[in-house]
């Protein structure tokens, strides 16, 4: 039996931005098809040169990714967390990208995260538990 499901109100960000957040949804797909030692492989090369990410970069992506992106709207927190790099990492900076669990209820998480502070997620820092992160070098 299916449950209907309320969608956040995903505001239209301008033409370009929309298209970088596609081309960065279509990457992250892809990508999440992949190992995790390849994802941290793959990240930790395009940190190469980056700068850390404001949190307001961060969010401005994160926003733009779900905007453009129902899976990402919704419950697909890799494809999100990864298409949110990958967008931020077209302008040049990088959040830091971790996969853990969370507590409460206890279930594998995938987010980003500026200054060990979760960008755009419900909880506070603390909630969510690491287990893998790729950082800026």
């Amino acid at each position: 039996m299916s449950m209907p499901l309320a969608m956040p109100e995903r505001k239209k960000p301008p033409l370009r931005r929309r298209v970088a957040g596609h081309t960065a949804v279509i990457a992250a797909r892809l990508l999440a098809r992949t190992s995790p030692r390849r994802i941290c492989r793959i990240l930790a090369l395009l940190a190469r040169g980056a700068r850390p990410c404001s949190a307001e970069d961060a969010q401005r992506a994160r926003d733009t990714v779900v905007a453009v992106s129902a899976l990402c709207a919704g419950e697909g927190c890799l494809p999100r967390s990864l298409a949110t790099v990958l967008l931020c990492r077209m302008t040049g900076t990088q959040p830091t990208w971790c996969t853990g669990v969370r507590t409460e209820p206890f279930r594998a998480h995938a987010w980003v995260e500026v200054g060990e502070t979760p960008v755009g997620e419900p909880w506070p820092a603390g909630y969510y538990r690491p287990m893998l992160r790729v950082r800026v070098a």
